[in-house]
């Protein structure tokens, strides 16, 4: 399925800041506020409807034989035009 990047931005930060930037969108979330994103002159703002999917995946990357980076991806999905309200299967647990 084809995708559109709506906004990007990666860099090195400390644990610290990237729980900042996490524990906002947790907040916002919660809240029910939208989720602004900014870097430099791009910038997006989303709604996430009250039952977005929520998608966990933890990967081992690089070339054969040589897998050392690791990489863990938190992941909203949500249909524009429904109000994400489809149930999912599976209870997730971070400890």
């Amino acid at each position: 399925m084809p995708e559109e990047v709506l906004f990007k931005s990666e860099s090195d930060q400390s644990r610290e800041a990237i729980a900042s930037y996490l524990r906002k969108v947790a907040d916002n979330l919660e809240s029910g506020d939208p989720i602004k994103l900014k870097a430099g002159s791009e910038s997006v703002t989303l709604n996430p409807p009250a039952r977005p999917t929520f998608e966990v995946k933890a990967e081992r990357e690089g070339p054969a034989g040589n897998m050392t980076e690791r990489s863990i991806e938190f992941e909203l999905e949500w249909d524009e035009n429904d109000g994400g309200e489809e149930s999912r299967s599976g209870q997730l647990e971070i400890e």
